[in-house]
């Protein structure tokens, strides 16, 4: 009965003292024990349910406070983005007839999203240069199946997380556009064998890109919003940004310099998952970097663990580790689906909530861990 006594106020001590920091104490300032492993198994779970409470089940497991205002604006962005409709998205799209477990919606991306890069002789991309730009090795090639990835994010809230370390330790690590890793490699790491960013990043002036060393690491890949068709000429006469001849000279200056295009078939593979697993409209636009990076990475790796795609304790409405810019759509997303995005990833993760809470880490397994049946029919959808 004793013994009874003290769990029982040392759980209730836990809970209220984890629930008062995380609602009335700046999210900087929290102070999470680093070692929630010694906390009894008991107490674990109930933490872990009052931190799921106060995370994944109110609209703050989107990536930053969310209030009437910001609901508002999301709405009127996926109503803005469906008016104007600049990639000619179909009114109609299927959704499923029933949600899908895990395993059923791992399936889905697993069959319906493989690693596409652009090949020559694809389309438009045909010719001498683009023969000696395009790689000739295909990327699973390239780099071989991996163990263990991470998948790092650039936000603001990897600050102050010393999470550098767990990173590097990773087999291989994926980062995004123009994050560096010098200055900051206590909490992001060093580890650079993947970098992902978009056309808009590469064709800017004050990147720099056939000069900046930071493209001189790891294998690059770069992606460029595409119509909803995945029409290569029609993709190619009328990119987002023209970053081709540009991608043409970078492979002439740098010869030994793997560097990748992303099919457009890659990105509007996922936007229709995402679209067919979400109740709501979503924009109408490619999914984020993000995303498309948790995807890439599924393709190639058993274990992929995530850094700051879903909101830890340190979460903020500055945009980047690296600058201090405030905006709320960094991690909400008002042009890419974003809200979206993250609901889906929340689906299919296996790692405890309080893991998210305390380091920003979710853990997914990749594709090569599932067996999935071939891709089938529109049988499993509902018109809308």
């Amino acid at each position: 009965m004793k013994w009874n006594i003290l769990y029982i106020l040392f759980f209730c001590t836990v809970t209220s003292v984890s629930v008062y920091l995380y609602i009335f104490i700046p999210k900087k300032s929290i102070d999470v024990p680093n070692k929630l492993e010694n906390i009894p198994k008991r107490a674990q779970h109930s933490l872990s349910k009052a931190i799921e409470r106060e995370i994944f089940q109110t609209p703050e497991t989107l990536g930053a406070e969310w209030t009437e205002d910001t609901d508002s604006k999301q709405r009127n962005a996926v109503a803005y983005f469906k008016a104007s409709n600049k990639f000619q998205v179909p009114a109609k799209i299927t959704r499923m007839k029933h949600k899908l477990n895990r395993h059923e919606l791992l399936c889905q991306l697993k069959t319906r999203v493989p690693l596409t890069m652009i090949k020559a002789g694809d389309g438009p991309f045909t010719g001498e240069e683009w023969e000696k730009s395009l790689p000739k090795e295909n990327l699973e090639a390239k780099l071989g199946p991996f163990k263990r990835c991470a998948v790092v994010m650039s936000a603001a809230a990897l600050r102050n997380s010393k999470l550098g370390v767990e990173i590097d330790d990773h087999d291989a690590v994926i980062r995004f556009n123009g994050a560096p890793t010098k200055g900051f490699s206590v909490d992001v790491g060093n580890k650079t064998t993947l970098r992902l960013f978009n056309s808009q990043l590469m064709v800017s002036q004050e990147e720099k890109i056939l000069t900046n060393p930071l493209y001189n690491t790891g294998v690059l890949i770069v992606w460029d919003p595409a119509p909803y068709s995945k029409d290569l000429h029609k993709w190619y006469q009328m990119p987002d940004f023209n970053f081709f001849q540009l991608y043409k000279d970078f492979r002439s200056q740098h010869p030994d310099q793997p560097f990748y295009i992303l099919s457009p078939e890659m990105q509007w593979h996922l936007w229709d998952i995402i679209q067919e697993n979400t109740v709501e409209d979503i924009q109408p636009n490619p999914p984020s970097s993000g995303m498309l990076g948790i995807a890439l990475m599924m393709n190639l790796c058993d274990k992929i663990s995530v850094y700051e795609f879903l909101p830890s304790h340190r979460k903020t409405d500055v945009c980047h580790y690296f600058q201090n810019i405030n905006n709320q759509a960094c991690t909400v997303g008002y042009y890419h689906p974003m809200t979206f995005e993250k609901k889906l990833v929340k689906r299919i993760i296996q790692s405890k909530n309080y893991e998210l809470y305390t380091y920003g880490r979710v853990t997914l397994s990749g594709f090569s861990q599932y067996f999935c049946p071939p891709a089938n029919s529109s049988s499993d959808k509902n018109g809308s």
